[in-house]
């Protein structure tokens, strides 16, 4: 095994917003692959920083079906809610360059300024917010959220996929919020701590997340740390062709049996079928399915497509 392979480090970083779904199973399924094809560690993180949107004993729930599941996770579970001083400390390195500030704006003022300069951001598409408390909150309201400054940034990045980014932050999303309203981390920076502190090499995880890519390797140079390589795969959808999710009431995975929903996952991520009988026969076939696929498809004649 090559050093590199064994520097690897990869996690699955799921919401205890409900239970495991099928949607959620690719996302496992593919970053879980890619480690044990890369040779390295495989870290299960609880990004249990929204209390508010948490249903109870969510939690746990993800990590019993992942269980029987086959996934075995590399060392202790992180939960980001025991995490708080260490955002806090990165939030205050960039309070102390001068890199965020406060912010009064509601989403609805932002909207109403977003319809003054012409803009159309779509039904599902981010508010690009528009910089109204960059220079200081007008008329002494009291301030909201917090934000990180973009200025001039512009972010070049390449997913293993061969997909090719170029984004001006300030174009696509404008300044954007570190901590919120309620006094909650935002994701952005919650990810970007923890992923520097677990080490972590390589992110596998939804094609949803593309658009937050940019934000934080924005965050990772500003706070000085590496930037992981990433890998976004398809995201499974519903009838309507919305993202399936716990939102729109994607039905949990049924434990007595996960090798039919396993090779569906399987196949969604553009594999062939193991065939395999039992967990540990599916699990050790797959390696072997991505190691041809994505790690080194050149050893492997053999058609690894489904």
């Amino acid at each position: 095994m090559t050093r590199a392979r064994c520097s690897y480090v990869g996690r699955f970083a799921p919401s205890p917003t409900g239970p495991l779904h099928a949607g959620s199973l690719v996302a496992a399924l593919a970053s879980c692959l890619d480690s044990r094809a890369h040779g390295g560690r495989w870290l299960l993180r609880i990004e249990d920083l929204d209390p508010p949107r948490e249903q109870p004993g969510a939690a746990q729930s993800i990590i019993d079906t992942l269980a029987a599941y086959g996934f075995e996770h590399d060392g202790a579970i992180e939960y980001q809610s025991r995490r708080n001083a260490h955002y806090q400390a990165a939030f205050d390195r960039l309070l102390a360059a001068g890199l965020v500030y406060p912010c009064a704006c509601t989403r609805r003022e932002i909207a109403d300024s977003v319809a003054r300069q012409g803009q159309d951001p779509g039904r599902h598409a981010e508010l690009v917010y528009p910089g109204t408390c960059r220079n200081g909150i007008a008329g002494g309201r009291a301030p909201r959220a917090w934000r990180v400054r973009v200025d001039d940034a512009v972010i070049d990045w390449t997913d293993r996929s061969g997909a090719a980014f170029h984004e001006r932050l300030a174009k696509e999303v404008g300044d954007f919020v570190l901590r919120r309203a309620d006094g909650l981390w935002a994701y952005q920076l919650a990810v970007v701590v923890d992923d520097a502190g677990q080490g972590v090499t390589d992110v596998v995880r939804g094609a949803d997340l593309i658009g937050s890519t940019a934000r934080q390797i924005h965050l990772q140079r500003l706070l000085g740390h590496p930037t992981p390589r990433y890998l976004h795969v398809p995201v499974v959808t519903d009838a309507h062709g919305e993202k399936l999710s716990k939102q729109t009431g994607a039905a949990a995975l049924a434990l007595h049996d996960p090798l039919p929903e396993l090779e569906r996952a399987l196949g969604h991520l553009g594999l062939r079928g193991t065939g395999a009988v039992t967990l540990g026969g599916f699990w050790r076939a797959a390696v072997c399915l991505w190691r041809a696929a994505w790690v080194d498809p050149a050893a492997s004649p053999e058609s690894v497509r489904g």
